[in-house]
This record gives C-alpha cells, sequence and structure tokens, in this order.
C-alpha cells in the first residue's frame, strides 16, 4: 500500500510513542516491585532491568522529540503509567515490565523492518531506535533470572 511522507511520519511518531508508553508502564511495574523487595533484591532489579528500561524510554522519548521538531510535527506527550492493579508479589510486577519492555522492543523492530525510519525517517531517528533497542536487549534475560530468584 503506498503512503505519503508526511503520513509515515506521524505513522512512525505514532509508532514510537505507543513503544514509549509500553516502557512507561514496564517502568512503572519495577518500580512498584522495587518497593516489594529487600535492599539487596531491589539493587539488583535496579542494575538489571530499571536503568536499562529507564536508558531505552528516555532514548525513544528524546527521538521522538527531536523528529517531530525536524519535521514541524505535534510533539507526543508522554505521561506516566501504571503498574495495574496492586500485588504484594514482586514477581507480578517483573512479569508485567517483562511482558511491556518485550512489546515495546518487538514494536520498535516492527518499525524498523517496515524501512519506514529509512525511507522517510532520518539517521538521528534510525539511531536513536537502534540504541533504545540495544538497551533493551538483555532486559527479558535478566528478568526471568531475576523470577528464578525473587521469593525463593
Amino acid at each position: 500500500m503506498a503512503y505519503s511522507s508526511a503520513e509515515a511520519r506521524i505513522q512512525m511518531l505514532e509508532d514510537i510513542a505507543a513503544a514509549a508508553d509500553e516502557l512507561a508502564m514496564a517502568l512503572a511495574s519495577l518500580s512498584e516491585a522495587y518497593e516489594e523487595l529487600d535492599d539487596d533484591a531491589a539493587d539488583a532489579l535496579e542494575e538489571a532491568m530499571f536503568r536499562p528500561v529507564q536508558g531505552a524510554y528516555g532514548r525513544l522519548k528524546r527521538a521522538h522529540t527531536e523528529f517531530s521538531a525536524r519535521q514541524r510535527l505535534p510533539e507526543h506527550r508522554f505521561e506516566a503509567r501504571s503498574a495495574g492493579a496492586h500485588s504484594a508479589d514482586p514477581r507480578v510486577y517483573i512479569e508485567r515490565a517483562l511482558e511491556a519492555a518485550e512489546s515495546a522492543d518487538q514494536a520498535i523492530a516492527d518499525l524498523q523492518d517496515s524501512m519506514m525510519p529509512v525511507e522517510v525517517g532520518d539517521q538521528e531517528l534510525r539511531a536513536g531506535l537502534a540504541e533504545a533497542r540495544s538497551a533493551l536487549a538483555d532486559v527479558p534475560n535478566q528478568g526471568r533470572r531475576l523470577l528464578r530468584t525473587v521469593g525463593r
């Protein structure tokens, strides 16, 4: 299906915003998990998952904002997300964060595979997407490792 450059740019920005929203949900879930864990486990969670997800979230937001400005398109208002229904079990929050991070990573991969960032994007946008995916690369493995040890 053919699309105009303007439509493709808007669609890319919507896709990036949706991935960033998934990461915002992951961050909210990780924050809740952190509060439920002992100090050692909380530190491990922060190092293994929170920092990489936070880095990917920041990079996606920056890529979105800068591309919007370069293209003179409306900016998206990024907002904090809820971690969902409360649970005293930190594993529930870690699982939610894993699911959201994997969803965001897949959304970015799908966007990259679509070739829109090459056809109507620019080098800075492509670099931002690649950096966000790179930050998320080990989060699933680290999250599953944490799930095996938390609460045991």
